[in-house]
């Protein structure tokens, strides 16, 4: 889900800036090198970009300054681990904020963060837990997870800038407040993308030899 333009005060937007800027940088200099190696790794990539740009697009009014949207995250990371998803994130992300008014230049460090880096990551951690005991369900995870977290990280975000009241109990309450109204829409939107993400990924491998390889590496 994206934080919208202008919402964020600005010494947050600087924060979250400065966490995602370092691992979108090393996300582009392995996906060159993804690619460097084996130049049929493009087709992947840009699968798994428009994966990305048409799910997140699909956006949900939610609370106010913010959206509800599958992430599409989910492919990237199996395929390609949390890193090289964080650079493909950023980009979809600047294209949506200055071409679909989807988010905003302001909050695209927050947006990264959340949906790019952090819910990534931790459905990198579940495929990689489960890969090897059952490839779907481990899919299935990774995309599902990939969500609920990036929820549950923008509502982290959200209730720092604007805890309920002050002290860790405020931020906390402001949290379960935002989360209570995204999981309305963000757990069947979660189960959604984990069922779609197992069932594209199924066609990748019958298509193409190399996924299988590729995503039990």
């Amino acid at each position: 889900m994206h934080i919208m333009e202008g919402f964020l005060p600005a010494e947050w937007c600087a924060l979250w800036y400065a966490f995602a800027i370092p691992v979108v940088i090393y996300g582009a200099w392995k996906t060159k090198k993804l690619i460097d190696r084996d130049p049929s790794t493009k087709s992947l990539v840009a699968v798994a970009a428009g994966f990305i740009f048409v799910l997140s697009a699909l956006k949900l009014p939610s609370v106010t300054g913010s959206c509800s949207h599958p992430t599409g995250t989910g492919i990237a990371v199996v395929l390609f681990g949390p890193s090289v998803t964080a650079f493909l994130s950023i980009i979809v992300l600047l294209y949506q904020a200055l071409l679909l008014a989807h988010g905003g230049i302001t909050t695209l460090g927050a947006n990264t963060a959340s949906m790019g880096i952090i819910g990534p990551f931790i459905g990198w951690l579940a495929y990689r837990a489960f890969k090897n005991f059952n490839l779907k369900a481990a899919i299935f995870l990774a995309a599902m997870l990939a969500d609920l977290i990036t929820y549950i990280v923008t509502s982290l975000q959200l209730a720092l800038a604007f805890p309920a009241s002050e002290g860790i109990s405020g931020v906390m309450n402001s949290a379960a407040t935002f989360m209570g109204v995204f999981a309305v829409t963000q757990i069947p939107l979660s189960v959604l993308e984990g069922l779609v993400a197992v069932m594209l990924i199924s066609y990748l491998i019958e298509v193409r030899n190399d996924v299988l390889e590729v995503i039990k590496a």
